[in-house]
């Protein structure tokens, strides 16, 4: 239950049923029966679209023993690996080869092993953990990424059945199941949503209340947000925001959970593009994630980059422009920015947005933004 309609939901609803699952989503409500699966290969039509669909892998390894998958597509923004994934496969007993733009994984008798990322990865994590829950014997998974998702993912897949200890953590043991059991559940708050309209709120809006969120997801952002000047209210599934003139600037560095999220980066670049003075801005997960840079600049924001550090130097105003979305974040940043703006922006190929984000201008204008979509951008 509480599935987004996003555009990547309606992608790995695709991949699903490519792979033999009958799926029914409505009214956020989204079922799945995957009594009839039977396909283990995921092909590049889908897989190219959405880097998430690349995490069919250890599921279809630990059901059929063996698993094709397209490399992954998505955003296009810097070399992001999947040699965390790949490893994290053989560790427990896979074979893999590339050929043909596919990684190919054999494995039919999986067996416990550890696990250890070099980086931590919320995907491979995600990824190894599925592919582990029916290998036999104690998988250690070190080093196991943190984030609210991961947590999510591993109570999920115990309420099925699995055996999981140290969620939360970043080491999880695994211990081998033979039988899974089909569950309902709850898919938790977008916290990178929830800090979109947060930003929203101390950028152009004189109070916001973000309801149906997890404040404790989020008590970094929530942090910087009080430091550059705005007013919170926290409570316990929701989050009221007051804006209290100029943004103080408040330099930033991204970090894995608990630490500030990189997808939350180009949203806050866009706050302190109006703060009152300079602040720098460090993407430490993705150096090259700053497509967003040019787009801000046609709106006046004044940023310069010096290798994975922004230099923002915050000014009065920002007037509108014609700009042009290059990833999920980035169309968030320049709507932000946008809303902020004097005069009007026109932002185009906005289908990145709707891979992130459900209805954005509907929620916009129900706090009253002057918004709305062209069905032909």
């Amino acid at each position: 239950k509480r599935v987004p309609d996003l555009r990547d939901t309606r992608t790995m609803i695709s991949l699903l049923e490519i792979i033999g699952a009958e799926v029914n989503f409505e009214d956020g409500t989204l079922h799945i029966d995957t009594t009839k699966c039977d396909n283990p290969e995921a092909p590049y039509d889908l897989v190219k679209t959405m880097r998430a669909s690349f995490y069919v892998l250890g599921p279809l390894l630990s059901r059929f023993g063996y698993a094709k998958v397209s490399m992954p597509g998505g955003c296009a923004w810097g070399p992001r690996p999947v040699n965390f994934h790949v490893d994290a496969m053989e560790q427990i007993g896979a074979d893999i080869i590339l050929e043909d733009g596919y990684i190919i994984a054999k494995g039919e008798n999986l067996s416990g092993g550890d696990v250890l990322f070099e980086v931590s990865s919320v995907g491979a994590t995600g990824n190894a953990v599925m592919a582990a829950v029916k290998a036999s014997g104690r998988t250690t998974i070190s080093n196991a990424a943190m984030e609210p998702e991961i947590t999510c993912l591993c109570e999920f897949l115990n309420a099925m059945g699995a055996s999981i200890s140290g969620i939360g953590t970043n080491k999880l043991q695994i211990e081998s199941v033979s039988e899974m059991k089909p569950v309902d559940t709850e898919i938790i708050p977008d916290r990178i949503e929830t800090a979109t309209f947060l930003i929203a709120g101390a950028m152009a809006g004189e109070k916001v209340e973000v309801e149906g969120a997890e404040p404790n997801h989020l008590q970094v952002v929530l942090k910087r947000l009080q430091k550059a000047g705005s007013e919170l209210e926290v409570k316990k599934d929701s989050i009221i925001i007051k804006r209290k003139g100029r943004p103080r600037p408040i330099s930033m560095e991204t970090a894995v959970y608990p630490g500030f999220p990189t997808d939350v980066q180009a949203q806050w670049m866009a706050l302190m593009s109006l703060a009152d003075g300079n602040s720098t801005i460090t993407d430490s997960i993705y150096h090259d994630r700053f497509t967003h840079i040019a787009e801000l600049s046609r709106l006046g924001a004044d940023i310069r980059l010096k290798h994975n550090v922004a230099e923002v130097k915050g000014k009065e105003r920002l007037l509108g422009a014609p700009v042009m979305s290059t990833d999920i974040r980035a169309s968030a940043s320049l709507i932000l920015a946008g809303l902020a703006a004097e005069g009007q922006t026109e932002i185009s190929r906005i289908y990145h947005i709707d891979r992130g984000y459900e209805k954005i201008e509907e929620k916009f204008q129900s706090l009253g933004a002057e918004i709305s979509r062209d069905s032909e951008q």
